[in-house]
């Protein structure tokens, strides 16, 4: 029913937009809060990631978003390949030994796919991107409030509202880098600055050694990048700042681990047994090299007695998880097609993202790319170590740092098309008329070249 009122009230309030904006922003991290979804069909005891056919209200704003926008499929970048890659999973069906439940995850695709096509559609312009970013920052200060009142509540591990630590950490990593580079870029509001440091609390008082790992990472590279792309003395002054927030931080990191392994002593045998999920899988892939089918991995892992073979702890808890590889969880499910699609998708976005920020050295813009092609470069290693990307809250953001990706490359180059395209004579006056396109024209509330 949100779907038909989100679009009247963009068409008819079209200066109420950023609102939405910002809610496409926030709504990822409130969703599980506030209970923003409904399933058409509902396996809450299935054994895998995706656990029926469920919308939520982020789905129906964006599907909004997509029918008011003129053309959002025209020219889209990393659009091919999304599709590709939902198709990859679909054919998965006709290996899988539950096919409805392989349909869940088909389903979850779709609604990335439309995320994405919905944040391209109005990533282009900069005040619009703004509100985006001011709603991640919004969510990232949200989580922190919970975690804090987590971790003064007794918790080891500070999972938020999103139900595991590890999961909050790597959708922070879409928060904590593009709003960085919002910052290199000029940006002054202070949200801006307290989202990033909201951010990096949550994740310290998560205790997840990747999400801290791999979030000073993708801070030091997007820096190092940065400043080789074009060095400011504004750029320098944030580097200093950033390593400030990063000492404030580091005693909340120390504590938080020392109170997980003092309540888990046992997490520091968590390699090993990462060791044994990765045989399951490497298996199961072998025996499948089609897959055995999208959200199938625990069933077949433990019916088929995979896991039992690799030598996987018997307990609910181990084997009740996919293996800590997003790369060998795809590949097992859906086999070779899900796997090469899959990483196309994710090297080429980092390519073109890469390519386009230190080809467009002048443009402001390039700098809000660069943070974001850094944090799906950050997320496709932390997948290295981990599984939660194929929920389908992980896989929000994911589609909106691709989108910013796709929207901001799309704008550009439908600029530079029109500058090109020479002046027509009008029939009335028989003057020289410049060749207007709406699409393209740059938005009005912009950061300016100077930052």
């Amino acid at each position: 029913m949100a779907i038909p009122l989100a679009v009247a009230w963009l068409k008819s309030k079209p200066s109420q937009r950023k609102w939405a904006y910002f809610a496409v922003g926030v709504l990822p991290f409130t969703i599980s809060a506030l209970n923003l979804d409904a399933s058409l069909i509902s396996w809450p005891a299935w054994s895998g990631y995706a656990k029926g056919l469920i919308i939520t209200l982020l789905d129906s704003l964006a599907l909004a978003l997509v029918i008011v926008s003129r053309a959002p499929a025209r020219r889209l970048p990393f659009l091919a390949l999304l599709i590709a890659y939902l198709v990859a999973a679909g054919l998965s069906m006709g290996f899988s030994t539950v096919p409805m439940s392989t349909s869940f995850y088909v389903f979850q695709l779709m609604r990335v796919v439309i995320l994405f096509m919905a944040v391209a559609s109005f990533a282009g312009q900069t005040g619009a991107l703004r509100w985006l970013a001011m709603g991640l920052a919004t969510g990232a200060i949200f989580q922190v409030v919970v975690t804090i009142d987590q971790k003064f509540s007794g918790a080891a591990q500070a999972a938020g509202t999103m139900g595991h630590q590890n999961l909050l950490g790597l959708m922070l990593h879409c928060v904590t880098l593009p709003l960085l580079a919002f910052l290199l870029a000029g940006e002054r509001r202070k949200i801006f600055m307290l989202g990033v440091l909201a951010a990096l609390v949550a994740v310290a008082f998560g205790a997840s050694r990747g999400a801290v790992g791999f979030v000073g990472i993708g801070m030091a590279i997007l820096f190092f990048l940065s400043i080789v792309r074009k060095p400011t003395a504004h750029k320098w002054k944030m580097a200093g700042l950033a390593v400030l927030a990063l000492a404030v931080v580091t005693p909340v990191v120390i504590a938080s681990f020392g109170d997980r392994y003092e309540l888990r002593p046992d997490s520091e045998g968590s390699n090993e047994e990462r060791i044994s999920f990765e045989a399951a899988a490497k298996a199961m892939w072998s025996d499948h090299p089609m897959g055995v089918g999208a959200n199938q991995y625990i069933l077949i892992a433990n019916v088929s007695g995979y896991s039992e073979r690799a030598g996987v702890i018997w307990n609910f808890e181990s084997r009740s998880a996919p293996v800590h590889n997003m790369y060998l969880l795809i590949a097992a499910e859906t086999g070779w097609p899900g796997l090469i699609t899959f990483v196309m998708l994710i090297i080429w976005s980092i390519l073109r993202g890469l390519a386009f920020a230190f080809g467009n050295r002048t443009d402001p813009r390039g700098e809000i790319v660069l943070g974001a092609s850094v944090a799906i470069l950050v997320l496709a290693l932390h997948g290295l170590y981990e599984w939660v990307f194929v929920t389908f809250y992980a896989q929000y953001v994911f589609a909106i740092s691709l989108g910013i990706i796709a929207g901001i490359i799309r704008q550009v180059e439908r600029e530079k098309m029109t500058r090109k395209q020479p002046p027509r004579r009008s029939a009335r006056q028989g003057a020289a008329q410049p060749v207007r396109d709406d699409r393209s024209a740059p938005a009005a509330e912009g950061i300016s070249a100077a930052g």
